[in-house]
């Protein structure tokens, strides 16, 4: 998979890019990432990508003169097409099936926005998507940028050591991740379960799926919607939810 990003700030990204899952996908040839600095696609000695806005208000607005000229140079420098993302707040809201999605792609671009953000026009004849990293407000898209792209890499095939982490995460099956537990088997008094110990893979199965369905419903009770629960387990959580 090959991401483009546009931005403002390519340096914002140049340590959580160089550690960890994302470093080794690079590495591996999973994923392949670009950077791009919107500045050098501006016009004049000053090289200014913003302006005040038309009709008054504060803050200053991203041109669509260089982010057009980037974008469309960008795009020249691969065969491959995919989404053109504009980081917004006021797109789509970005969650693990938007992550997916977004992973079946052989190419994604990602706009960065600034300052009070793009000029109209950016939205309406650049972005073929844009998503929200939230219900709250960032200085720019880069931040939100980062989080996309984490949460993209993640779903890649070979990103993560093992196949089964990916399947095992919180939301993918609709509902919070059972809390985890690793050695030793007491700490302080406080031992680990014991069906955890046990050996037996379906008493462990089992407890970890009801403990999915307890932090869901006390945690995010809008999730258990979607979850598809069967009779049993919606029978079992009305028994044991306090």
């Amino acid at each position: 998979m090959r991401i483009d990003i546009l931005t403002l700030f390519p340096g914002m990204f140049s340590g959580p890019f160089d550690e960890s899952i994302i470093k080794r996908a690079v590495e591996g040839g999973i994923v392949s990432i670009h950077l791009h600095d919107i500045r050098q696609w501006a016009k004049g000695r000053h090289k200014v990508v913003d302006d005040y806005p038309y009709g008054g208000g504060p803050g200053m607005v991203l041109k669509p003169e260089p982010v057009l000229a980037a974008a469309e140079a960008v795009l020249e420098m691969a065969p491959e097409r995919g989404p053109i993302v504009l980081l917004s707040p006021i797109g789509r809201r970005f969650d693990h099936q938007v992550a997916v999605e977004l992973s079946r792609q052989r190419r994604l671009t990602l706009l960065c926005g600034h300052y009070e953000g793009c000029d109209a026009r950016v939205h309406e004849h650049l972005a073929t998507d844009e998503i929200s990293v939230g219900d709250y407000v960032l200085s720019g898209g880069e931040m939100a940028a980062m989080v996309v792209v984490d949460a993209v890499v993640r779903q890649l095939p070979g990103a993560l050591g093992s196949p089964q982490s990916a399947l095992e995460e919180s939301f993918v099956q609709g509902l919070l991740e059972a809390p985890p537990y690793t050695r030793p088997p007491d700490f302080r008094g406080w031992p680990v379960p014991e069906v955890l110990l046990s050996g037996n893979h379906q008493e462990v199965a089992r407890w970890r799926r009801r403990r999915n369905l307890l932090l869901t419903a006390r945690r995010r009770p809008d999730l258990l919607a979607r979850a598809g629960l069967s009779d049993e387990e919606k029978e079992w959580l009305a028994r044991n939810l306090d």
